[in-house]
């Protein structure tokens, strides 16, 4: 079966008794535009997004007929997760993350990296809390990136002064 575009999301969509067929994906697979993988139940698919990134997530339909329903499900992988406790810490995590060019994402006030032990040995040297849990990389944060200095400021001290106020 070949599947060029996503339907919808299952949370925004009526099911009606039908069977949901999950198609699992890594988190690092949802960006892929093409690959052949094999549902839950073992229907073979083709995914095929040339147009654009598909930007798969949790629950994206990407078939549907009278009786069946497939849908995406991504994996749980281990991650690091830290809960910064202010915009200064949650600045100072994100540029330390950023700067070893690691994807990034964000739910419920905290940050969820793949885990990677230099990370974590990093981190936790510099005095923050990070768990290894097994979580679901759901939302990615997207950034545009400039480059690291402009004339005397650099990226960093840029981010330091959007965190701190000036009372």
């Amino acid at each position: 079966m070949l599947i060029q575009q996503k339907i919808g999301n299952i949370n925004k969509h009526l099911i009606n008794h039908k069977t949901i067929d999950w198609l699992a994906l890594q988190w690092f697979e949802t960006n892929k535009r093409i690959q052949r993988k094999k549902t839950n139940s073992g229907q073979e698919v083709a995914l095929k997004f040339l147009q654009e990134n598909p930007s798969l997530t949790q629950g994206d339909i990407l078939f549907e007929d009278e009786k069946t329903i497939i849908a995406i499900e991504v994996l749980p992988c281990e991650c690091l997760v830290v809960a910064p406790k202010n915009m200064f810490e949650m600045a100072s995590i994100c540029y330390e993350i950023g700067n070893k060019h690691l994807p990034l994402f964000f739910e419920n006030e905290e940050l969820l990296v793949p885990s990677e032990m230099p990370l974590y040995q990093l981190l936790t040297a510099q005095g923050y809390i990070v768990k290894q849990e097994q979580r679901k990389l759901l939302q990615p944060l997207k950034t545009s990136v400039t480059p690291h200095s402009s004339g005397n400021e650099t990226l960093f001290s840029k981010i330091m002064k959007l965190t701190t106020t000036n009372e």
